[in-house]
């Protein structure tokens, strides 16, 4: 719920309406925990994101998801029975189906090896190069997602207390001490000793 301000995109005002109507203005969520749906089948919950379309293109993009996420296409049951890598793959895939401009993925390496974490993000990467469509990655993984991405915002108790592009972030000491696990030139193994650096960040 929105308190206060607007939200526009390409210049038009899109709080308070309807899910299918911003859809059909070009956004598509990927929401933490993939949010599949599990009792149908892969290929209709790649229809399902072609649901808003009116287009004869359907079947093409279809191979198009399948062109990026193989192992898809070798799986014909439940959506509910596929890995939780595949089921990531499964909703960036339904994403692609509506065609938009903008996709917002929230958290895409939430419970993923760090294998198929590498994995989908370097198809992220590409389908941001190949498709040209903006995404808006939210992903508290910092290290991985500065890999990924041109820009980065850095964001504290709801406010953003820096930005620059991929690489300014990654050579600011403070990014690098209390989000890359790396300070006092050595690399940190873990963030649990977060509270123990002796540093304050600049931006406080």
């Amino acid at each position: 719920e929105i308190t206060r301000g607007d939200v526009t995109f390409l210049g038009e005002k899109i709080n308070g309406i309807e899910p299918d109507r911003i859809v059909r203005r070009g956004i598509f969520q990927v929401m933490e925990g993939r949010r599949i749906i599990s009792d149908m089948t892969v290929l209709e919950n790649l229809r399902l994101g072609a649901f808003t379309r009116r287009d004869g293109g359907v079947k093409d993009d279809i191979e198009r998801v399948y062109g990026y996420f193989p192992r898809l296409k070798e799986r014909t049951g439940l959506a509910g029975y596929l890995s939780g890598g595949e089921q990531q793959m499964l909703a960036i895939g339904r994403a692609m189906m509506a065609r938009p401009k903008l996709i917002l993925m929230d958290e895409p390496s939430m419970g993923l090896s760090p294998l198929l974490v590498k994995e989908v993000f370097g198809i992220i990467k590409q389908l941001n190069k190949d498709l040209g469509v903006t995404i808006l990655l939210v992903e508290q993984n910092a290290r991985v997602a500065l890999s990924v991405a041109d820009t980065g915002y850095i964001m504290e108790q709801g406010k953003i207390v820096l930005d620059g592009t991929a690489e300014q972030l990654r050579s600011n000491e403070d990014v690098k001490e209390f989000y890359l696990g790396q300070g006092g030139g050595e690399e940190r193994k873990s963030f649990k000793n977060l509270k123990s650096f002796k540093r304050r960040k600049r931006w406080l």
